[in-house]
């Protein structure tokens, strides 16, 4: 039975809950790995400790993959509309789990990265757009708490389990059995009772008919990149934070383990992270509608380069709690705040347009920080220094961001 579009969460409850639980999905997809990379790339591949190039790509491929589909996923979705590029993300997933189990060199496992870079892009854009389509414009800010809490909250949850299950059956055969029965899931719920949302989006539109012609691409992304100075601020902030992303990806589990936590133990530390970041999301998203954004954005900064140096120079477990706490809470404070400043800084014909590109250069950050962890520690020879080249990047980056960003021209709607 065909239903008119209504805007709102509460009469769209079942359609925003499955979108819900398929971002929940994608985070638990990509969380698997959190935890488990390391372990796989020296149990499975011969890698040493110390090889840290190799794990840096793996999270630098991802990035990239990651950018560029967040500036094409909008374009499609428009065109093929929102569920059949959600379906289409979770098909680009069904490699990895085979990917992972057969792979014969730690080349198969970048490969498998780029169809995960792939279903992240596609999938995790796909669910949210999907969630704005179904609500009011003034709930947005809600939406947004609600999108990262599930896609954050899958990925903490996920380096945990991932980890009981690798335990139990092997890196390999447990990756296989945790991404498999995840992607089959999201797939299955997305067929048979996910619907298209582009009728709502319309009836968005249909409130603005009035709105000027978008700019053409290749203007908007130097505009939005270098041409203005204060989306040109939250640009660089939105990359460098992914600093902070990656090195709890790539090296806190390295050094927990090198610390004689468990691998479950370790997951258990990074999720910590994880939950308090999605969590927290839900109170400093519409918390930033009320205070500055400027000054939780920059306090969300320092916070997390605080923590992360702090990490470096302690051995206990419940010192390294309070400190990824510390860390879950700066990423909450800055990451949907910037999302939410870069949305003030845009004309509304604009705006979708420089969210993607904004996205674009924040998950471009993956891959920057990555190989630029990657090189610090190989050249260091250790991943002491790779903790001070976050927090330190945290620290300028903030500060360049108080300085540099104005306030918007118009008041926020």
């Amino acid at each position: 039975m065909r239903m008119t579009p209504t805007h709102g969460i509460r009469p769209n409850m079942l359609q925003f809950s499955l979108q819900l639980l398929q971002v929940f999905l994608v985070g638990s997809l990509v969380g698997m790995t959190r935890t488990v990379l390391p372990k796989l790339a020296e149990s499975d591949f011969g890698l040493a400790a110390t090889s840290f190039m190799a794990l840096a790509t793996f999270v630098a491929v991802f990035g990239v993959v990651k950018a560029g589909l967040n500036l094409a996923a909008g374009s499609l979705s428009d065109r093929w509309g929102r569920r059949r590029v959600l379906i289409l993300g979770w098909l680009s997933a069904l490699p990895v789990p085979f990917l992972i189990l057969y792979g014969p060199s730690w080349g198969w496992i970048i490969l498998a990265t780029v169809f995960l870079g792939i279903n992240q892009g596609l999938s995790w854009s796909m669910a949210l757009n999907s969630k704005l389509d179904l609500t009011h414009a003034r709930q947005r800010g809600l939406v947004n708490g609600f999108n990262e809490f599930a896609g954050y909250g899958g990925v903490a949850l996920a380096g945990i389990f991932s980890a009981v299950v690798v335990e139990a059956y092997g890196a390999r055969l447990g990756l296989f059995l945790f991404s498999t029965a995840v992607i089959v899931s999201a797939l299955v719920i997305a067929q048979i009772l996910v619907r298209e949302t582009r009728p709502w989006a319309l009836l968005h539109l249909g409130d603005a008919s009035t709105a000027p012609e978008p700019m053409a691409m290749r203007r908007l992304f130097g505009y939005a990149s270098w041409g203005n100075r204060s989306l040109f601020a939250l640009n660089q902030a939105g990359l460098v934070e992914k600093f902070t992303d990656a090195i709890v990806w790539l090296f806190f589990p390295v050094y927990f383990l090198a610390n004689g936590m468990s691998l479950v133990a370790s997951g258990g530390l990074v999720a910590v992270y994880g939950l308090v970041w999605g969590g927290g999301q839900l109170v400093t998203g519409p918390l930033s509608d009320r205070i500055s954004r400027k000054l939780m954005i920059v306090v969300g900064m320092w916070l997390c380069g605080a923590g992360v140096l702090a990490v470096s120079v302690t051995t206990t477990p419940w010192l390294w709690v309070a400190e990824l706490t510390v860390i879950g809470a700066g990423m909450a404070m800055l990451y949907p705040t910037l999302g939410a400043s870069v949305a003030d800084h845009a004309d509304p014909a604009q705006r979708a347009g420089i969210l993607g590109i904004y996205r674009f250069w924040r998950d471009l950050g993956y891959a920057l920080g990555g190989l630029g962890l990657g090189l610090v520690a190989q050249l260091s020879e250790g991943i002491t220094l790779p903790f001070w080249f976050v927090g330190v990047s945290m620290f300028l980056s903030g500060l360049y961001l108080m300085v540099r960003l104005s306030s918007p021209v118009t008041a926020r709607t």
